[in-house]
């Protein structure tokens, strides 16, 4: 039935994000994230603590919903697949790597690996979003609730969380659900104003809890999700969509400002991924460092029809899908999110942004 859910859902242009049945970067220098990481933190912080969906999740969802934990995912790192949203690393791997610490381990591994618990741990679901989703998966405020949990049976103390750091991540589930469900876009930006003003309430709960800085993603540019841009060979983005885009990431910067003057710190931090994605979209070859992809567009793993997606197999347990020769020349991994090399283009152009908050 999860399966059955989320391929109705890929009717709908927003949907693709919470399609976790397939339509929804390892060389990096150590030492320069963590150089980075003091600079922006000031007295750098030793645990990342993760919530949100498919963009963060490192094997939290179910092998029973997710094509994230069916080969070809996972091909370039670890090797095989993890529950990741990609063939290798995705936006938390980096993240913690800026900072200076392991990659946090996912809530579902807490009973198997309790030595990694000094590095935070990952609540974020794919296929999840503010509010609640199709998926039958905890949304960000249950997230939460695990996380404060954890604190009130003393797993996490609160000089844990003073020196700690939290991602929170945001990348259109919420506006699938919303489609899916309402059938049109109307009333769509009363919906985003939702989506905003309890994602700033998730925000300010957890700082209450003592984590002294929080980072949130601007929202992706949704219509250029190779999902949406297929109808045009992956050459065109829908602009419609990303306006939507900018209204949502509009009101959370004038949200998170008004946080930070609150509080009178930098507390609260944006990523903004939708200037980000564009800044790879558009490099030829003046970014050093960076990689550049000739049709940024175009994904590297595709069904073989459209009643199939990445990591689909028949009956008779073959492949339905089509896997590009090197995944490393390919920005996007699937329909929705993007290749380990993707991801770590991105995070290089964040460099920037990261730098002046």
């Amino acid at each position: 039935m999860a399966k059955l859910q989320f391929h109705l859902l890929s009717i709908f242009s927003f949907s693709l994000l919470i399609l976790v049945s397939g339509v929804h970067g390892g060389g990096d220098h150590h030492h320069h994230h963590r150089r980075h990481g003091r600079h922006l933190f000031n007295s750098r912080p030793n645990k990342l603590f993760v919530f949100g969906d498919s963009y963060a999740d490192t094997g939290n969802i179910q092998k029973s919903l997710a094509s994230s934990w069916k080969e070809p995912y996972g091909i370039t790192f670890p090797g095989k697949p993890s529950g990741r949203f990609s063939d290798g690393r995705v936006l938390t791997d980096y993240l913690a790597r800026f900072i200076g610490v392991k990659s946090p381990l996912p809530f579902k591994w807490i009973n198997h690996a309790a030595n990694n618990l000094k590095y935070g741990m990952n609540f974020a679901f794919g296929g999840t979003g503010v509010f609640n989703t199709l998926v039958p998966l905890p949304n960000m405020t249950q997230q939460i609730d695990i996380f404060q949990k954890l604190m009130h049976d003393q797993v996490y103390s609160p000089m844990d969380l003073h020196s700690s750091s939290a991602f929170v991540s945001v990348a259109g589930n919420d506006y699938s659900f919303y489609l899916a469900t309402n059938g049109s876009a109307q009333g769509f930006p009363d919906f985003i104003r939702k989506v905003v003003n309890q994602t700033i309430e998730n925000l300010k709960r957890i700082q209450k809890m003592g984590v002294k800085k929080i980072v949130v993603n601007a929202l992706q540019p949704l219509g250029c999700l190779p999902g949406i841009t297929f109808g045009s060979s992956f050459r065109q983005c829908n602009e419609s969509q990303n306006q939507l885009v900018g209204f949502h990431n509009l009101l959370l910067k004038q949200a998170v400002a008004k946080l930070n003057n609150e509080t009178g710190d930098s507390t609260f931090l944006i990523l903004d991924l939708n200037t980000a994605f564009f800044t790879v979209f558009k490099n030829k070859g003046d970014r050093p460092g960076s990689t550049t992809f000739e049709n940024p567009l175009k994904p590297c793993c595709v069904g073989i029809s459209s009643e199939y997606s990445c990591g689909d197999v028949n009956v008779n347990g073959t492949k339905m899908y089509t896997v590009c020769d090197d995944p490393k020349a390919t920005f996007f991994w699937d329909f929705v999110h993007p290749t380990q090399e993707g991801w770590r283009s991105v995070y290089l152009a964040l460099q920037a942004n990261l730098q002046q908050l």
